[in-house]
């Protein structure tokens, strides 16, 4: 039987930095699902045992101990997969290493595909539904996946002021959002491409030991509760004040770990002094989040898309590796490609 799913990845506004046991996050964070940054993911189950993988057509047997270790992660909820061979075909669409999170789409993905197959030889897992069980699949590959099981804005970790958010899996953000929000912005501007010089789970790690660690933990739930009010009265100028302190905190936050790293680049710092003069000049509400790694997400409403890209053409794309950049914006989350064939 195969299966296929897409899912995308994402950005978080509020960030995660930190977990603790297995997979579970040390803070709440909140995040756009992306559209066109996104895996596509094929599984063909058979009897019997082991895994083979490609991603674009080509055998990538390095990539079977990351998988195999997911599968054990996973096997107390699903102890079927023992007994079944997957052949696994993988496809990005962006570029390989262009700092976009392929861990978040491709564990999404894969995981979305695993509980299609346990729904249909009609194994009962123990999640409320469908896209609950994937969730907490995704988050037992990467922590940031289980957001992508769902579009527009997603919660994971749970939070005073949000009743159903849970560290075990992502939810829906289940409250108002103005409609600025619902179509947003991202353009993806590829500072350097390849792997990065630490980690993300190395960086997490480091959060064990932070000397700002419970600090950061208590900002976060501050930030999720302020965030709620700037999404429910479409709050621009504040979301871009609160959006960039969390970007700019995480960096801060990995310049103080012990040891100490520096993920931004020159052409990094170049590109948000350009986005903070060009909004003071144009009264434009352009701004900038980061993940863990030197490329920069600069986020603006759709209404203002012309100029934003004409911006971005015209001054930031000098600061690019090879002038790439990828433009996307806000989508509706995954989509099942095929059913299953006999």
């Amino acid at each position: 039987m195969t299966t296929s799913w897409e899912s995308p990845s994402n950005i978080a506004l509020i960030k995660y930095w930190g977990k603790r046991d297995t997979q579970l996050p040390s803070n709440p964070s909140i995040s756009f699902t992306l559209s066109k940054c996104k895996t596509t993911t094929e599984v063909h189950f058979s009897e019997g045992t082991g895994v083979n993988i490609t991603l674009d057509g080509t055998d990538k047997p390095e990539f079977i101990p990351k998988i195999e270790g997911f599968l054990e992660r996973i096997m107390h909820r699903h102890p079927w997969l023992s007994s079944y061979n997957l052949q696994i075909k993988t496809r990005n669409s962006f570029p390989h290493s262009s700092g976009i999170a392929s861990s978040a789409s491709g564990m999404s993905a894969l995981s979305l595909c695993i509980v299609e197959f346990a729904q249909k030889i009609d194994f009962k897992f123990d999640a409320l539904n469908f896209y609950q069980e994937a969730s907490i699949l995704s988050r037992l590959g990467s922590g940031s996946a289980s957001r992508s099981i769902y579009g527009g804005l997603v919660v994971w970790g749970g939070t005073p002021t949000l009743e159903n958010a849970n560290d075990e899996y992502a939810i829906e953000y289940p409250h108002i959002i103005d409609p600025i929000f619902k179509n947003y912005c991202d353009v993806v501007l590829l500072v350097e491409v390849g792997e990065k010089s630490v980690s993300s789970t190395a960086g997490h790690a480091l959060m064990d030991n932070h000397p700002f660690r419970s600090q950061r933990f208590s900002q976060a739930h501050q930030h999720l509760s302020e965030i709620q009010k700037i999404l429910k009265t479409g709050d621009i100028e504040n979301f871009i004040r609160l959006t960039e302190l969390e970007a700019l905190t995480l960096h801060g936050l990995m310049m103080s770990s012990s040891p100490s790293y520096i993920l931004m680049k020159p052409n990094t710092l170049k590109i948000i002094e350009e986005i903070r003069e060009f909004r003071r000049e144009s009264k434009l509400p352009l701004s900038f989040t980061l993940d863990a790694g030197a490329n920069v997400h600069v986020l603006f409403p759709a209404a203002v898309k012309e100029k934003g890209m004409a911006f971005i053409k015209n001054t930031l794309i000098q600061y690019c590796k090879e002038n790439r950049f990828i433009a996307d914006h806000v989508g509706s989350g995954p989509k099942r490609l095929t059913n299953f064939e006999k």
